[in-house]
């Protein structure tokens, strides 16, 4: 059953990015994005994910980290607003013979967890379309959803820099914007991303995460430009 939330509620699906709900761009979604999920999993099963636990994957798109993972461990949630995302990761996870893999339609401030706690949340690249209100709110629900001493992995798009940094940062990486759609994310793609989207300063999510009731054990910031983040985080 749907949960019903009051009337001043946000609206992630109307957050989620209109191509992000395109099937025509979920189809050539995992060429543009070329995220390779091995590291990341690696990083996961070095923090405790084995074959008893469960993972909750918290925008999980087309599922490539949810379908390394499920052969790894017992029980896999993959959320995600978008239908045409879901979509394409029930045929990829159809096509592997994976039985342990669930999917949910819902968002970090929709969802709600069924069973146990889960041992580890995992989370890329989604996080940044809520308003940092929002994202405090989406890091409590978090927390909830995973068991004490549970992981929390998020990567995703952090500003590491100061404010006064901000133009030489950002031309620094729309400097090294792809040429083609296809390929990648262009400079146009790139500037609606910085002007209409969430991402935000470490100085300001890293509190957050302390605030939710987690530890923060790992922060890996990227160098030039310093636009990206990645936190391995213990639920206290």
């Amino acid at each position: 059953m749907t949960p019903q939330h009051p009337d001043w509620w946000l609206d992630e699906l109307a957050h989620a990015g209109p191509e992000h709900l395109d099937p025509t761009y979920v189809d050539g979604y995992d060429r543009k994005a070329g995220h390779d999920p091995q590291a990341d999993l690696d990083l996961l099963r070095r923090h405790g994910l084995d074959a008893d636990a469960t993972l909750v994957d918290l925008g999980a798109g087309t599922g490539r980290l949810t379908l390394a993972a499920a052969p790894h461990c017992r029980r896999v949630v993959a959320v995600d607003v978008s239908a045409a995302m879901l979509a394409r990761l029930r045929t990829g996870a159809e096509l592997a013979g994976l039985t342990n893999v669930e999917l949910v339609r819902a968002g970090f401030l929709s969802y709600t967890h069924q069973g146990p706690p889960a041992d580890v949340v995992y989370s890329r690249h989604a996080l940044h379309q809520l308003p940092d209100f929002w994202k405090a709110v989406a890091l409590t629900r978090v927390a909830a959803i995973l068991r004490p001493g549970g992981v929390l992995l998020l990567r995703d798009l952090v500003y590491t820099f100061e404010p006064a940094q901000v133009g030489e940062q950002f031309e620094t990486w729309l400097a090294g914007a792809a040429e083609s759609t296809a390929d990648g994310w262009t400079r146009a793609e790139l500037a609606t991303h910085i002007r209409d989207e969430h991402s935000t300063f470490s100085w300001l999510l890293e509190p957050m995460l302390v605030k939710a009731g987690f530890r923060i054990v790992e922060a890996t910031p990227s160098r030039a430009p310093a636009t990206y983040a990645s936190y391995v985080c213990v639920r206290t």
